[in-house]
C-alpha cells in the first residue's frame, strides 16, 4: 500500500529537522576546528610547513560559512514542510497517523521557536 500524503509530508519534515540538527552539529565542530587552528597559529611555532595551517584554515573558514549559509535553506524548507503537514492534517486516516503528524510538528514548532524566519512565507 501507497503511503498517504500525510505520512510523506510527516516523513519529509522528520527528515529535514535532522538534517537541520546536523548542519548545527557540523557548524559547532567547525567552529572548534578553527579555534584549534588559530589557538596552533598563535604559538608561532615552526612546524607550520609551507603555510599548511594557513590553507587548513582557510579550508575550515569556508567550509564553515558554506555550512551557515546552508542553514536558512534549511529552516525555509522545515517552515514550507511544516505548512504542508498542517493543511494535510486532517486527511489522516487514522489516530496513528494523526499522533505521530502532531509530534513532528511540536517538534518542529519548538526547533523554529527563536527562528525569525519560521512561519513567515518566503517568496
Amino acid at each position: 500500500m501507497a503511503p498517504s500524503q500525510i505520512q510523506i509530508a510527516t516523513s519529509s519534515l522528520q527528515r529535514l529537522l535532522k538534517e537541520e540538527a546536523s548542519y548545527y552539529k557540523e557548524q559547532v565542530q567547525q567552529e572548534v576546528r578553527i579555534a584549534k587552528l588559530e589557538k596552533e597559529g598563535a604559538g608561532g611555532g615552526a612546524d607550520d610547513e609551507d603555510g599548511n595551517r594557513e590553507f587548513q584554515l582557510k579550508q575550515e573558514k569556508r567550509a564553515l560559512e558554506e555550512t551557515k549559509a546552508i542553514i536558512p535553506t534549511i529552516r525555509e524548507r522545515i517552515t514550507s514542510a511544516r505548512e504542508k503537514l498542517e493543511s494535510v492534517l486532517d486527511t489522516a486516516t487514522n489516530d496513528e497517523e494523526r499522533s505521530k503528524a502532531v509530534e513532528v510538528l511540536k517538534s518542529a514548532k519548538e526547533a523554529q521557536k527563536d527562528d525569525p524566519v519560521a512561519g513567515q512565507q518566503t517568496s
